[in-house]
């Protein structure tokens, strides 16, 4: 087929375009390189069959004439990041619904072009029916907290998917990604485990926020984008919303552990209020565990990758930035996002 991605340049972007090339699909990569990088692609600079096109979703025309030229519209283009979301609220809320709003609307001026939307399990924001199911009810906090406009812009969103499936007939699927890892993903955002790689392998203090108590299910970003290929190839999967990732749970505290262990480090694991590193009335959430039940019925998922090997495969990648040829991690540039 003949592929747009948008936001093709970001971190799991870039893992989902190579993954189309590599089945034999032609593939346009939509990215403004706001927080994607072009090094993300270096790997297919050479290959006939992908387009690298530099603009942004915010550009309706664009967005049309790309559209114009494929079967099938994968869109990840957003803000990205808890730290890039609080310093910029504005920019994150407009990028991701008007962007969001351009894009399910060129598909359909395009004769209904099939979608796959990327959204994020903040959707559920302070919920506390664990493991969260995709019909369950939300709940968010205040208006006034911004913590939660990342997840009420992503709700925006899948509204807008099922709006527009249910009126103008574009077939369209959501996916909630849970904390998608893997090589390639930067802690500039305030992704917690590139960031305690990164301090690990520098033996700096591992920065734990909070307690450590809180826990969360870090998913292999190879998982991740096969499961979504998969949901793309269903037609029964049009018109719904599917968690995607895994249920293996790890409390954070947990993870830089585990982090300083497999990274040989001699680094010290050090606490730090949430409001130090983002600021008054933060708010976080206790668990974030999805249930798998629902891809899984549909169209046989599983994740492949224990968090072990994310562990293992993440601080393999990092090492290879920080050789001697590399230079130093810090100067390595902001690999995160979306796009």
């Amino acid at each position: 087929m003949k592929v747009l991605v948008t936001g093709g340049a970001g971190f799991i972007g870039s893992h989902l375009v190579e993954a189309l090339i590599q089945r034999g699909d032609e593939v346009w990569a939509l990215d403004d390189l706001s927080t994607g990088s072009r090094e993300n692609l270096e790997t297919l600079q050479d290959e006939p069959r992908f387009h690298f096109v530099e603009g942004s979703v915010m550009d309706p025309d664009l967005v049309q004439k790309v559209t114009d030229r494929v079967d099938f519209v994968y869109h990840l283009a957003a803000a990205v990041g808890v730290k890039f979301v609080l310093e910029n609220p504005l920019r994150s809320l407009l990028t991701n619904i008007r962007g969001t709003e351009n894009v399910l609307e060129a598909a359909h001026r395009a004769n209904n072009k099939r979608v796959v939307l990327f959204s994020s399990s903040e959707v559920y924001g302070k919920g506390t029916q664990v493991p969260f199911v995709e019909d369950q009810d939300r709940l968010l906090g205040p208006t006034q907290v911004l913590r939660w406009s990342y997840a009420t812009s992503k709700s925006v969103d899948e509204y807008l998917a099922m709006g527009y499936f249910q009126e103008r007939l574009l077939p369209v699927v959501v996916v909630r990604c849970f904390n998608t890892c893997g090589p390639r993903q930067s802690g500039a955002y305030g992704m917690v485990l590139p960031r305690f790689v990164q301090q690990a392998l520098r033996d700096e203090a591992i920065l734990v926020y909070g307690d450590g108590q809180q826990s969360r299910c870090f998913s292999h970003v190879g998982d991740v984008v096969r499961g979504t290929l998969m949901l793309a190839d269903e037609p029964r999967a049009f018109g719904e919303v599917f968690n995607i990732g895994t249920s293996e749970e790890v409390k954070v505290i947990d993870l830089a552990r585990k982090v300083k262990a497999a990274a040989g480090s001699r680094s010290e694991i050090e606490f730090v209020p949430f409001e130090k590193v983002y600021g008054e009335r933060f708010e976080d959430m206790q668990r974030r565990v999805p249930s798998l039940d629902k891809i899984h019925s549909l169209v046989g998922y599983r994740p492949q990758f224990s968090l072990d090997e994310l562990l293992r495969g993440t601080i393999e990648y990092y090492r290879s930035l920080s050789g001697p040829d590399s230079g130093r991690m810090s100067d390595i540039p902001s690999l995160a996002g979306r796009g």
